[in-house]
């Protein structure tokens, strides 16, 4: 039996580039939630500081992630994302989930 993978990603926009790093995360939304394994894919910005922004990620299993990570999607946002943001990615496996 697969686990649920969950990815966490932080990403703090390079000064002037907020904007368009939400544009870039907005643009993600629709065509990840449309993958037939994803089961979540939000967008959340910092409270503290509207240049950070948190994907908060949940796929059925490992094929999932690795199709997401292979969508045309993915790839555009990967040839750009260093410009635009520093980031930090979490992948998690299950321990207890509720």
């Amino acid at each position: 039996m697969s686990n649920p993978v969950k990815i966490v990603a932080i990403l703090a926009a390079r000064p002037g580039k907020a904007s368009d790093l939400k544009a870039l995360l907005d643009s993600m939304l629709a065509p990840s939630r449309a993958e037939p394994g994803n089961l979540r894919y939000d967008l959340w910005r910092d409270q503290s500081d509207p240049a950070r922004f948190v994907l908060d990620e949940l796929y059925a299993d490992d094929d999932a992630v690795a199709a997401h990570r292979a969508s045309a999607h993915f790839q555009r946002y990967l040839s750009v994302i260093s410009d635009l943001a520093e980031r930090i990615a979490v992948t998690l496996d299950p321990v207890f989930v509720a």
